[in-house]
């Protein structure tokens, strides 16, 4: 019976794909490489087979004639390499340059481009010679020995039919005709030849270019049990969260009963809700709900409240209004001035009574509010009531 370790069924993940990449796990075509490579060099000698050819037929030559004065310094012999040598330099770069392109183009047509010192750090895992050993009789070894055995059957085959079918052709460059026609038949038996090559890589890279994709993605699937951790990691444990937001719910809760006591007044609703307002009638700006809550924390609002001495009226409409609309530390939305005008007006009445500078105030008439911004209202709108709250 097999756990989720071991049951990867999954795609790898966009994530474990970047992680892959980054340490320089990417899908690598050896057979495309090839390709380049040989397919690059041949273009190179097919387009320049007649200046090379007369260019080594010239060396030659020169290197067959002797004169007195070098047979009599034999030192002279390594001047001549060493300017041959140097004749023949520019061609060879010329040639290394192309096929080193042509690899770099395939490797990142394949994979794309990464640079990654990661493959470059110790790994103690690499020398130890039973790992070595699982690696070598790995699926993937095998895979990959396998094929290159069946590349190089082919290769051999390709090359043994075409040296059998041209053999007379190549018997006629030692019968005569000259250095320079010898040099001239060998280049185009040597091109034709390598064309039948680039043909069996070619065939070789459609196959293998999918195949190198297809198993780098089978070797990244994932568990069911690896998709989770990902996720955690990246989205934080679901309990943690919690619990740091209970936390964060629970210092702004007493952020906002300490503010209760310098409130202006608590509109309750009577046992439901409760909205603690705050207003300087020195400054620019409406009314502010300070605290709000409903059930227990109304009555916590209204318990601090008393304590404080900070009056506490009942106005349910406005009550449920205000705690409907109004986001907590926000100022009030223009359609509840007047009501809450007339809350506060009440307050400052009753200040001025139990100062005995005033009569006593009646008692508090019925406040209307807008009937879309009461909740308990049956023609309450949520869009009207939104639009409300966020009128400046």
């Amino acid at each position: 019976m097999s756990d989720g370790s071991q049951d990867k069924q999954l795609p790898a993940t966009p994530k474990r794909l970047e992680k892959a990449r980054k340490e320089g796990q990417i899908p690598r075509s050896r057979d495309l490489g090839h390709l380049a490579v040989i397919a690059a060099a041949l273009g190179v000698i097919a387009a320049t087979i007649g200046p090379v050819t007369e260019r080594l037929r010239d060396l030659m030559a020169a290197a067959l004639r002797f004169d007195v004065v070098t047979l009599k310094s034999p030192e002279r012999m390594l001047e001549r390499l060493h300017d041959m040598g140097l004749s023949v330099l520019p061609m060879v770069l010329i040639f290394g340059l192309v096929t080193a392109l042509a690899a770099l183009a395939a490797a990142v047509g394949s994979g794309g481009w990464v640079f990654t010192m990661q493959v470059l750090e110790p790994k103690f895992s690499k020398i130890n010679p039973l790992s070595g050993l699982g690696r070598i009789v790995s699926k993937a070894q095998v895979g990959d020995m396998l094929k290159a055995c069946l590349l190089a059957l082919v290769l051999g085959i390709v090359g043994a039919v075409y040296l059998w079918r041209h053999h007379e052709d190549f018997v006629r460059l030692q019968s005569g005709g000259g250095l320079a026609q010898g040099f001239a038949d060998a280049g185009e038996l040597l091109v034709s030849g390598l064309w039948l090559l680039v043909l069996v890589l070619a065939l070789f890279a459609v196959v293998d270019v999918p195949l190198q994709r297809f198993l780098h993605a089978s070797r990244l699937k994932m568990s069911h049990q690896e998709v989770k951790e990902e996720f955690k990691q990246q989205e934080g444990n679901q309990e943690v969260k919690g619990r740091i937001k209970a936390r964060m719910r629970e210092v702004s809760r007493r952020r906002m009963m300490a503010a209760v006591p310098q409130a202006d007044l608590v509109v309750m609703n009577p046992t439901h809700y409760a909205v603690a307002l705050k207003y300087d009638p020195d400054g620019p700006g409406a009314p502010r709900v300070v605290a709000k809550g409903t059930d227990d924390l109304a009555m916590r609002i209204r318990d601090v409240a008393g304590s404080a001495k900070v009056p506490v009226l009942q106005a349910p409409p406005l009550a449920r209004a205000l705690y409907a609309t109004t986001e907590l530390d926000h100022e009030i939305p223009m359609p509840l001035y007047s009501a809450v005008a007339q809350v506060l007006a009440h307050v400052y009445r009753l200040r001025e009574a139990m100062a005995g500078r005033a009569p006593y105030p009646g008692s508090l008439e019925d406040i209307a509010v807008p009937p879309e911004l009461d909740p308990a209202d049956p023609r309450h709108s949520p869009r009207a009531a939104r639009r409300g709250a966020a009128t400046p």
